[in-house]
């Protein structure tokens, strides 16, 4: 069985807007936030950022709520060459409701599929969210 069983669907808009994100032009630093909406079990969009570092990114997480992120990166390796990977960050804080942790933990994997994406990480402590931290997971893609 290579399906997934999701708790929540993708909305349609986002897909739409995740594939058109995925090949954007822009060499800055952009992120897609996205919720789930409790009632209707749909993955809707957030909040959009254009040229937004972690740091700031980081200060605009909910402290006790999950998020899906996908997040366009400016990365500049050790030998001068410039990639821009596509992430998919799950922050899921500590001290979430279990019933919240539990939707999001469970439409995770729908929400990666539908938008194509292979660098994916997960974060229980939105401190973690540097840019040290995402030079890190990155580390192992190279």
């Amino acid at each position: 069985m290579s399906g997934c069983l999701a708790v929540c669907e993708v909305d349609g808009s986002l897909k739409a807007k995740l594939d058109k994100f995925r090949f954007r032009k822009e060499t800055n630093n952009a992120a897609i936030v996205m919720k789930i909406d409790m009632e209707r079990h749909l993955i809707i969009l957030e909040e959009e950022y254009e040229d937004i570092s972690l740091d700031e990114l980081r200060d605009e997480l909910p402290e006790r709520q999950p998020r899906f992120i996908v997040y366009s990166y400016k990365y500049v390796h050790a030998d001068g060459r410039v990639s821009y990977p596509l992430c998919f960050i799950f922050s899921s804080p500590m001290g979430c409701k279990p019933e919240q942790q539990m939707m999001y933990a469970g439409s995770k994997t729908l929400l990666v599929q539908d938008a194509a994406l292979t660098k994916v990480f997960e974060t229980r402590n939105t401190d973690d969210l540097t840019e040290q931290w995402l030079k890190d997971q990155l580390a192992f893609f190279r």
